[in-house]
């Protein structure tokens, strides 16, 4: 790795490995890496002759992202932590938290202080910039139906600009910012949460966890401490286990198919979903395919649950991707039904 003279707002670097800045933890290098520390550095940054035409990689904690060989052009990193509160009323909360602050130090810090609407989301790994981006959400909950508005440099405009939750498009692990790839890099993101709001406890197992806890009736606090003991128990723990939390999305197929289909696979998960059509569990369809617990040298499938890829080691990005397309093709051969990556791939296409 090749250090640059360090600048006013940030800092660069050429040939900078990116093995420990992602949660697979698969070797990559980026050809040119730029730490940046404030709004001012990113002008600079973005103002500089070398940048202009080059490729650029917005990375968070890379926590939802798949990296397949060398990471071209520019690498850019946020380091703009911050979390306060900008607007409140007697009932509505509004929270400001910056690109560089950790996700689950966003949702601790809220329900800490007795805040509805981001407890289901506890221990989500990744950085509050990525999570408009892929509309992130678990158990129940997902980001839009909290935000307020996004704080984002357009690329194209070369203006900093603010979206509100009807503009950012949001659809299901979606939105205009992984729509439009490239154009924006997310600053700062504010949250409507609530002192007081009905909580979210019908997913399964929520309420069994929250009897084990011994609290009723159960607070923001409760839940997310609750669904964090549910995912520690299903999920491997990056920092043990490279993964990038669920790999594929949960497909959706139209209505008209769905009662064949249990015909000739009772018991095959299945809830509605938008515009009639039904939306299937991923996890269940790779675990009926004899994937989980699979290893193929170090790439292979976590024991706790079928839809969570992981590297024991030494495997690179290429590796995992293709162990994802075999998976998906399985899928598609026994069920019919097509699978599609949730993390975003870089350097490779689906």
């Amino acid at each position: 790795m090749d250090s640059l003279p360090e600048m006013s707002g940030y800092l660069l670097r050429e040939n900078a490995p990116l093995q420990a800045r992602n949660t697979f933890g698969v070797p990559a290098t980026a050809d040119l890496l730029a730490e940046v520390r404030s709004l001012e550095g990113l002008q600079q940054l973005l103002d500089a002759p070398f940048v202009q035409g080059l490729p650029m990689l917005v990375l968070g904690e890379g926590s939802n992202l798949l990296l397949v060989g060398r990471v071209p052009g520019l690498v850019l990193s946020l380091g703009l932590p911050g979390l306060k509160v900008i607007d409140e009323d007697a009932g509505r909360v509004r929270v400001l938290a910056e690109a560089g602050e950790r996700w689950d130090d966003l949702v601790r810090w809220s329900v800490g202080r007795g805040l509805h609407g981001l407890e289901n989301m506890a221990l989500i790994p990744g950085s509050v910039g990525a999570c408009p981006i892929q509309n992130i959400g678990a158990y129940g909950a997902d980001v839009s139906q909290t935000l307020a508005w996004v704080e984002a440099w357009d690329l194209d405009t070369r203006r900093l600009r603010r979206l509100d939750r009807t503009e950012c498009a949001f659809g299901y692990r979606d939105s205009r910012f992984k729509r439009e790839s490239g154009r924006w890099i997310i600053l700062r993101v504010a949250f409507d949460l609530q002192r007081e709001a009905p909580l979210r406890l019908d997913y399964p197992g929520v309420r069994e966890e929250l009897a084990v806890i011994g609290v009723d009736p159960p607070r923001p606090l409760h839940v997310a401490e609750a669904i964090s003991r549910i995912r520690a128990r299903k999920l491997p723990l990056p920092a043990l286990l490279g993964n990038a939390g669920s790999f594929f999305k949960n497909p959706e197929i139209p209505g008209a198919r769905i009662e064949a289909m249990l015909e000739r696979h009772p018991g095959m998960p299945n809830w509605p979903a938008a515009e009639g059509q039904v939306k299937l569990s991923a996890g269940w369809l790779i675990e009926q395919a004899g994937w989980r617990g699979f290893r193929e040298g170090d790439a292979g499938v976590a024991e706790q649950h079928a839809l969570v890829l992981v590297n024991h080691g030494r495997a690179d990005g290429a590796q995992i991707l293709e162990l994802a397309r075999r998976i998906a093709a399985s899928v598609r051969e026994r069920f019919g039904v097509d699978l599609e990556p949730e993390p975003r791939l870089v350097g490779a296409s689906w």
